[in-house]
């Protein structure tokens, strides 16, 4: 991935002869993997909360489950799953899951289509119970311009679900932040791969440029290293019994656990 930079401005011309409006299915972004796919058609399960609804929980409610507390049901599942030894570590796991998924449907639509699609969290239905492609439907395609890139992922859902997290685990908003710099550059990477398989070298190069511009929030600046790629702050992954280090890791060695 090229070092952070740049500005969403300069897309526009790079991207106009790329507007092709988007498919009511979405169904240019199935080739590049389960986390790109995003359901369009009615949830199999009724009643299913959108994403609105898990960012408004100050605190987990009692009993927690999938309708009433999906955020929290989510973090407990990946605990339970995972045996993560703390909440945090679960919040953080849970997080950066989640992040991936709308940086990757988002980004690869701006680079297959040349539109992002709106992904307003009152739009979008939740399992907290599935994993990807299963969790996530979006009620309704609309196209948006590849400028609100921006302000449909990190603004209308990252800031409010860090909000949450933090609040809840007591998880530093530097390394959720981190999480969502790491979900991103994953996301590139990603394009990119699929890019040089399928000889789509300009889908890549327009992936690129626009996480460049993502990267100047301040929200989201210097969580990767541009020399390395590696991530600034650790996911904890590696407080999991048996858990390791990510390949962009900021460690070199899992540091001592307490």
């Amino acid at each position: 991935m090229r070092p952070p930079g740049g500005s969403l401005t300069g897309t526009l011309v790079l991207l106009a002869f790329v507007d092709l409006d988007l498919d009511p299915e979405l169904a240019a972004l199935r080739p590049l993997g389960g986390f790109f796919v995003l359901h369009t058609a009615v949830p199999p399960l009724t009643g299913l909360p959108n994403l609105e609804q898990a960012y408004a929980h100050g605190r987990p409610a009692a009993p927690s489950d999938a309708y009433t507390d999906p955020l929290a049901f989510r973090v407990r599942k990946v605990a339970r799953t995972l045996g993560a030894p703390e909440d945090r570590v679960a919040a953080s796991l849970a997080h950066q899951g989640l992040a991936a998924r709308l940086w990757s449907v988002a980004l690869g639509a701006a680079a297959l289509y040349g539109r992002v699609p709106d992904l307003d969290p009152r739009l979008l239905r939740w399992d907290p119970d599935r994993s990807a492609p299963d969790d996530l439907w979006l009620g309704e395609v609309r196209g948006l311009p590849v400028a609100s890139l921006d302000t449909v992922v990190r603004e209308r859902h990252l800031v409010p679900l860090a909000t949450v997290l933090s609040s809840r685990h007591g998880v530093s908003a530097r390394l959720l932040w981190g999480n969502a710099g790491a979900a991103l550059a994953s996301s590139v990477r990603m394009i990119d791969r699929w890019a040089r398989t399928a000889g789509r070298p300009d889908a890549a190069e327009r992936a690129r440029t626009l996480a460049a511009g993502l990267f100047t929030h301040p929200d989201l600046a210097r969580t990767i290293d541009p020399a390395t790629g590696r991530r600034r702050t650790c996911c904890l992954y590696y407080r999991l019994p048996g858990g390791g280090l990510c390949g962009d890791c900021c460690f070199d060695r899992p540091p001592g656990r307490r």
